[in-house]
């Protein structure tokens, strides 16, 4: 039994195609084969069942993948400690990042990142989170940035940094002229949104859970992005919430139809989240640092209140 063999094992797990598979090893479909046939004339048993389409795993199969899983990752674990010993941060990191996140907070850390660690090959992903919660379990990538908390038994997170919901009120809006609003402001408002899947639309929805008009299905919902979104709300079709360091780049003219909401600011947490095996802890963390040093001087917000990224 190889290790080589155990990573075709779950490849093909994981596509359900040998074919595709042996493209991803980067081997030839007929090697692959030939390595997963061996492993299981020497286990005796047999792992996939290859009269179904797509090709499935056996019961014990099932129990096989499981136990590789752990073997790969434990195997991965040893070049990590002798990079930590020698004090080494470099080679690939797979970095994926949820899309309401990456155009605001990837420009202020990316630059800093990349010269103090020049050795280290950042791939950064835009994925959404359900992706990322997938691609991590599966070893597709090494970390991620997404809005938390997840409750994943597998995956850890660290907080970054707590960013809050800001409203974006048009002028032809009854709530234009307060400096401050409430969630309850927003009743009698259509709302609009992100297009389904996105974490920070569900996190809007929990918000607004307790509010009649969410019953009342008075929430009117866009596809588009944040940009879309500013617009559609000058044109008097409802207003929307953006998050905070969204804010920050817009023109004067938007920014004067921006208000916060009252203490505690209803917020999203936002975490580099992990899987727990801790591969690459040492490049997981020298992130974390970078990060940490160049968002305590855009975000300086404390009285907040978390609101989930999951639906409730």
């Amino acid at each position: 039994m190889t290790i080589t063999q155990l990573h075709y094992v779950l490849a093909v797990a994981e596509h359900k195609n040998f074919t595709l598979a042996a493209e991803k090893c980067f081997v030839t479909q007929p090697t692959l084969s030939m390595q997963i046939q061996k492993l299981e004339e020497e286990l005796d048993v047999i792992i996939f069942d290859r009269s179904k389409k797509p090709i499935s795993l056996t019961e014990v199969g099932e129990k096989i993948v499981t136990q590789a899983k752990n073997i790969v990752n434990e195997a991965g674990r040893i070049k990590d400690i002798v990079d930590q010993q020698k004090g080494y941060i470099g080679g690939e990191f797979k970095v994926g990042i949820i899309p309401t996140i990456m155009p605001t907070l990837l420009p202020m850390f990316l630059n800093n990142f990349i010269h103090k660690y020049p050795k280290v090959n950042l791939i950064i992903e835009e994925n959404t989170t359900e992706e990322i919660i997938t691609k991590l379990k599966n070893g597709h990538l090494d970390c991620a940035i997404a809005a938390t908390p997840l409750e994943e038994e597998s995956i850890k997170e660290i907080v970054l940094y707590y960013e809050p919901f800001v409203a974006y009120i048009p002028e032809s809006n009854k709530n234009y002229n307060k400096k401050e609003i409430e969630i309850n402001d927003l009743n009698d408002d259509n709302i609009l949104l992100l297009q389904d899947g996105h974490c920070f639309r569900n996190g809007i929805l929990n918000l607004c859970k307790n509010n009649k008009f969410l019953e009342e299905g008075g929430f009117h919902l866009e596809s588009g992005s944040f940009e879309t979104l500013i617009k559609l709300a000058d044109e008097g079709l409802g207003v929307t919430l953006l998050p905070y360091l969204h804010t920050i780049d817009l023109n004067e003219k938007n920014k004067a139809k921006l208000r916060d909401f009252t203490d505690p600011k209803p917020a999203r947490e936002v975490s580099l989240i992990y899987p727990k095996n801790e591969l690459k802890i040492h490049i997981i963390e020298a992130l974390r640092n970078t990060i940490s040093g160049v968002i305590k001087g855009a975000i300086a917000f404390h009285d907040v209140e978390i609101i989930s990224p999951k639906l409730k």
